[in-house]
């Protein structure tokens, strides 16, 4: 894999993580230039691991990896940004051998993982990433408040290049049932507005020397 783009951003090497090219818009596209991971937790883990092995072997390690995008949920505001607070693995249920839901055997990790690192004056949320789309009802079986796709298999790839992780997520459905891809499309301008809005805070805080490792 060639180099992954990384935006200089307060003198810092940021790397960012889209799933989609839908929700890189207008605003975004003046900011920065990210990876584009493809959807879901299999491909989020293997475009952000490829990315940063080329950025470990061609010497230019980030000081900052940013997972941002859409996320559904049926609580928080609508077309709102919020910074994830915390992730869980919806996906990992190994209860019939005896594991707790959400604990992946003999990892050794609890189920539900911190993001320490939190830009002042944004937010925040708790966050669960899985691989199904959630909709409607299904919203009651999830204790976080906000559902995406591919943060949780990000966070474990930094955990492995040991690089701090900072997950963004602009709330695009959730308010009702989704009844086909337009309901997830229709809020995408506003959360790309708001994402960048959201990173100019995150600038103003890498000036101050944020985050402290």
């Amino acid at each position: 894999m060639e180099t992954p783009p990384l935006t200089p951003i307060a003198g810092q090497d940021i790397l960012f993580l889209m799933a989609a090219d839908q929700e890189y818009g207008a605003h975004l596209r003046a900011r920065i230039t990210p990876v584009i991971t493809g959807v879901g937790p299999v491909e989020g883990a293997v475009a952000a691991t490829a990315a940063f092995a080329a950025a470990q072997a061609a010497g230019r390690r980030p000081a900052l990896v940013v997972s941002l995008g859409s996320a559904g949920s049926a609580r928080l505001d609508q077309g709102a940004v919020y910074q994830a607070s915390e992730v869980a693995y919806r996906d990992m249920d190994a209860t019939p051998l005896g594991f707790a839901r959400g604990v992946t055997p003999f990892l050794d990790l609890p189920a539900v993982l911190a993001l320490p690192h939190r830009i002042p004056g944004v937010a925040q949320a708790s966050l669960s990433t899985g691989a199904n789309i959630v909709s409607g009802t299904d919203y009651a079986d999830i204790a976080q408040d906000m559902v995406d796709m591919e943060t949780y298999a990000i966070l474990r790839a930094c955990q492995r290049f040991d690089l701090p992780l900072v997950a963004l997520r602009g709330i695009s459905d959730g308010a009702r049932p989704l009844a086909g891809i337009t309901d997830w499309t229709d809020y995408l301008h506003v959360v790309d507005e708001r994402l960048a809005q959201a990173l100019e805070r995150m600038a103003e805080a890498l000036a101050t020397g944020w985050p402290a490792r």
